[in-house]
């Protein structure tokens, strides 16, 4: 153990003095996050009775992952969620003996190879921490005092953290991927927090009821807290080292649903096992317009630890690589730290599928066709969290977009509100509240020539002067139909109204799955200045997310082909084609991602269907000198007759990229 600490110590003396001599980063080929676009993440979570670590953990073994799989990183782990460090740290708590410091061999290893080395740490969840100081522990609303969860208030960030973040800096580690932080978070109860928040904003009376004003304050008050608690240690350690790199996982994403206030390096978060390929496509939408370097993290295995195969992780890495995010994969260390080599091989598969595709996808800009406006104002108004949020209306709406091969961004009204105009649609889905200022850009943009569609029975009341009907009562279970007469047989709330002259209706709601039973129409168009305003008075996003009904799906396609006419169409596509159209230099880079699978349960599957050929038409405004199939460089042949490409996309076993200039 002494010798451990002794050659800790020298290993920290060897690394504050190569900060005064000149910067050799670029020289040693290790990449900066925002330059990385591959990595790989273990962890393992130690705890004390884990006083093997280091056993089986060799040189050779790391080097034979990094030969295999050339990451521009990986992340393994240094303290997980109960607080127990897995190298031997000069603080906080750690296994009472080690075999090898595993740190020190990870740091030699990937140093060699020029791989980035990154720690997983745990934040604000810390059960170790909570137990040696009861007094660190967050006080929760029912007055019980949390078993895992530090209070933002406590010594826990001065005492604890930001000390051994600096030691993993110490250490010679790139950077760090702090987990348990924002997702953790819940209001803070503790006598200290409530008097700080009574001061901050007048409000005497505990707030204790969800959704109420007092309450919401309380719910800005933490968020405020924990921006500045996040504030403080990544400057802290930006000061200490400015070459050590600092994310908060899922840190703004759609969990903490805010623009980047607070200095990360870059944004991150890690995928849960089930429907990793929706909620891939939905996170990546949302994080690529932050305007931080990005990637996301699926996890390797579904229910009972079942692995998941190349192909399937493959899947899951397209809808991040089509958005221009970096990809990594987590598989878990074992209790002694070591690595699972029998899986290095499907690290190598889903690396080279990766790499393939990186120069047609990493930083790539989407080209403006559908956006749907995420509220983070109608967030806060109706989550009962602090953060997090599980957002199944917006995921419906994506789903039922990307579906009918539509490309589709995800933007807050920050990153949208200059923008609006170069978007043909935006497609507001479903949110119950919207403040006035929200409604007065969305339907200025809309008379300045957009088109807006509206989705949802309590949304439309947001839009009730704008679109052209008057709303008339709520019908609990109506029935939606789409077009051709079919109908889905699937209950949703519906608001009923009588449409204006002058406004269009489309589809139609029953009382039950029979057409003599006719409610109302389902939807309406009119006009509204130079432009136009959809509506669809039914809520059917998450009933799509949870069954995707092909009645729903085609009611889409068919009212919002009655809406603007996209950039890209795919003529004969099966509904499990998803396109995203981006920019590269002076490439177009089309995306065809097929998504077949069993996404909505956490299994594990080895064999996609291939789906194509596919009939691709863009409107370009001049004829390309040359279309290929990437990642093969396989020459496409196309037409190009009155401002319209058209070409065949080959049968796409998981993602094929077309590039044309």
């Amino acid at each position: 153990m002494n010798t451990l600490y002794n050659l800790r110590t020298a290993f920290g003396l060897v690394f504050i003095f190569s900060l005064c001599i000149p910067d050799t980063f670029g020289q040693t080929g290790v990449k900066r996050r925002a330059d990385s676009f591959f990595g790989i993440h273990f962890d393992f979570h130690a705890g004390l009775n884990d006083t093997l670590i280091g056993r089986h953990l060799t040189e050779a073994m790391v080097d034979s992952l990094l030969i295999r799989t050339k990451p521009d990183y990986i992340q393994v782990d240094t303290k997980g969620h109960w607080g127990i460090a897995s190298y031997p740290t000069r603080f906080g708590n750690s296994p009472s003996k080690f075999v090898r410091d595993p740190l020190e061999l990870f740091r030699k290893v990937t140093k060699r190879h020029g791989v980035a080395l990154y720690g997983h740490y745990s934040g604000i969840w810390d059960t170790k921490a909570i137990q040696n100081h009861p007094h660190w522990a967050r006080l929760n609303a029912d007055s019980s005092w949390e078993k895992n969860k530090v209070s933002l208030w406590s010594a826990y960030p001065d005492s604890l953290l930001i000390p051994q973040l600096k030691e993993l800096s110490d250490y010679g580690l790139d950077g760090v991927w702090v987990d348990g932080d924002c997702w953790a978070l819940e209001c803070d109860f503790r006598p200290d927090a409530l008097r700080e928040f009574s001061e901050t904003t007048g409000i005497r009376e505990v707030p204790r009821e969800t959704g109420t004003a007092s309450f919401r304050a309380l719910q800005d008050f933490s968020r405020e807290k924990f921006r500045a608690y996040l504030r403080k240690y990544i400057d802290q350690l930006h000061l200490y080292n400015p070459r050590f790199q600092v994310t908060s996982n899922w840190a703004y994403s759609s969990i903490m649903p805010e623009p980047v206030g607070v200095d990360v390096d870059f944004i991150s978060g890690d995928l849960s096992p089930n429907n990793s390929v929706i909620s891939g496509a939905f996170e990546a939408r949302f994080i690529a317009p932050q305007g931080k370097p990005w990637d996301l993290m699926s996890w390797s295995f579904g229910g009972n630890n079942s692995p998941k195969s190349a192909a399937q992780l493959c899947q899951e890495a397209s809808q991040v690589m089509a958005m221009g995010g970096g990809f990594q994969a987590y598989w878990q260390q074992y209790r002694d730290g070591s690595l699972p080599s029998w899986a290095f091989e499907t690290m190598g598969k889903v690396a080279d599928f990766c790499r393939a595709r990186q120069p047609y996808c990493q930083n790539t800009v989407p080209v403006p066709q559908v956006v749907i406006y995420f509220s983070d104002k109608g967030f806060r108004m109706n989550t009962q969290k602090v953060y997090g949020g599980d957002h199944h209306s917006v995921k419906g709406v994506l789903q039922l977009l990307m579906d009918n091969q539509l490309p589709v961004e995800i933007r807050m009204a920050a990153t949208l509100k200059d923008k609006m105009q170069d978007f043909p649609l935006i497609v507001i889905p479903e949110w119950e509240f919207l403040d006035t200022e929200e409604i007065r850009q969305l339907e200025t943009y809309t008379r300045n020539g957009g088109t807006l569609l509206v989705m949802g029975s309590k949304a439309v009341k947001n839009f009730e002067n704008s679109l052209g009907v008057q709303l008339g009562k709520i019908v609990e279970n109506g029935v939606c139909s789409g077009s051709g007469g079919r109908i889905t047989g699937t209950n949703a709330r519906y608001q009923s109204f009588t449409p204006a002259p002058g406004t269009e209706v489309f589809g139609s709601v029953y009382s039950r799955l029979d057409p003599a039973t006719f409610i109302g129409p389902a939807a309406t168009v009119s006009p509204l200045g130079k432009g136009k305003v959809a509506a669809i008075y039914v809520d059917m996003a998450e009933i799509y997310g949870m069954s995707t009904p092909y009645v729903l799906r085609k009611f889409i396609g068919d009212f919002t082909q009655k809406l603007f006419k996209p950039m890209v169409t795919v003529e004969n596509a099966s509904p499990f084609v998803n396109v995203a159209l981006n920019r590269k230099g002076e490439a177009t880079i089309l995306s065809v991602l097929n998504v077949s699978g069993v996404h909505r349960t956490a299994a594990s599957f080895d064999e996609i269907p291939p789906l194509g050929p596919l009939s691709v038409l863009i409107k370009m405004p001049e004829k390309p000198e040359t279309v290929r199939l990437q990642p093969n460089n396989r020459p496409l042949k196309f037409t190009y007759r009155e401002g319209f490409l058209r070409f065949t996309v080959p049968e796409t076993a998981i993602y094929s990229l077309a590039e044309i200039r």
